[in-house]
C-alpha cells in the first residue's frame, strides 16, 4: 500500500525549503475557515423570537445538548468548560462528517491532528485543575494516596493522552480507507451504506472524543468539589 493512502500528511500540495503544506494542514485550514463562516453568517442572524433559521435551531439543539452533557459529567455549571469542549466536538465532527466528499482528506485521519487534539486536552486538564483548586492543590493528586505513586500518576495523564490521539485516529483512518477499498471493489453499492455508516460513527467519535476530554478534566476538579460538598454539608449539619 502506497504510504500517502495511510496518512494525508504524506500528500504535499506546496514545498518552501524545510516548510511544507500536506493535505492535514490543508484541509484543517479549511474546515476552520468554513466553521468560522457558518458561525458569523448564523449569529448575525441570531433571533430570539420564533421565526428563527433551519440553522439556528439546529445549533441551538448540539449546544443545549453539549452543555447538559457537561453539566452531568462535571456536576457544575457549563459555562466554564463550554467554549473548549464546544471547539473539540464540532471541529471533530465537520472533519468526520466532510469525510464523505470526494477528495475530502479528513485532517482528523492523521496522528498529527489527533496528537495535537489530545495534547490540548492534556493542558486543558491542568489548566483547568489549577483553575478550581489552585497549583498546590492540582500537583497534590499527583502523590496521592502516597508519594511512591507520582511516576505512575505521571504515566497515567501521558498514557491517556496517547490513547485519546490513538483511539481517533485508528477509528477515522481505518474508515477512510475501508470506503475506499469497497469503492474500488463494487463502486455503485457499497460506498452508499459506507458513507451512511462513516457518517454516524464520525459523529460517535466526536462525541466520543469530547465526552473523554469533559472527563479528564472533571476528575482534575472533582477533589475541590467534593471538599466544598463536604464543608456544606459539616456546616449545614452544625446549624442543625
Amino acid at each position: 500500500m502506497d504510504i500517502k493512502d495511510i496518512s494525508p500528511d504524506q500528500v504535499v500540495y506546496f514545498s518552501l525549503g524545510p516548510f511544507d503544506l500536506n493535505a492535514t494542514i490543508a484541509y484543517t485550514w479549511g474546515v476552520m475557515a468554513l466553521i468560522v463562516l457558518v458561525s458569523i453568517i448564523v449569529t448575525n442572524r441570531m433571533t430570539a423570537s420564533e421565526n428563527m433559521s433551519r440553522w439556528q435551531n439546529f445549533l441551538e439543539i448540539v449546544v443545549d445538548f453539549l452543555r447538559r452533557q457537561i453539566a452531568d459529567i462535571s456536576g457544575e455549571k457549563p459555562e466554564l468548560y463550554m467554549p473548549y469542549i464546544g471547539t473539540l466536538f464540532v471541529f471533530i465532527a465537520v472533519c468526520n462528517l466532510l469525510s464523505v466528499v470526494p477528495g475530502f482528506l479528513p485532517p482528523t485521519a492523521s496522528l498529527s491532528t489527533t496528537a495535537a487534539l489530545a495534547i490540548t486536552v492534556f493542558m486543558a486538564v491542568i489548566i483547568f485543575g489549577v483553575i478550581k483548586r489552585g497549583p498546590l492543590g492540582y500537583l497534590r493528586q499527583y502523590v496521592k494516596p502516597t508519594p511512591m505513586m507520582l511516576p505512575f500518576n505521571i504515566m497515567g495523564e501521558f498514557s491517556r493522552t496517547l490513547a485519546l490521539a490513538v483511539r481517533l485516529f485508528g477509528n477515522i483512518m481505518s474508515g477512510v480507507k475501508i470506503v475506499a477499498i469497497l469503492l474500488a471493489i463494487a463502486p455503485l453499492v457499497f460506498p452508499v451504506l459506507m458513507n451512511a455508516l462513516g457518517l454516524l460513527t464520525g459523529m460517535i467519535q466526536a462525541y466520543i472524543f469530547a465526552v473523554l476530554a469533559m472527563v479528564y478534566i472533571a476528575s482534575a476538579t472533582r477533589i475541590e468539589r467534593e471538599r466544598h460538598e463536604k464543608t456544606q454539608t459539616t456546616q449545614g449539619d452544625s446549624d442543625g
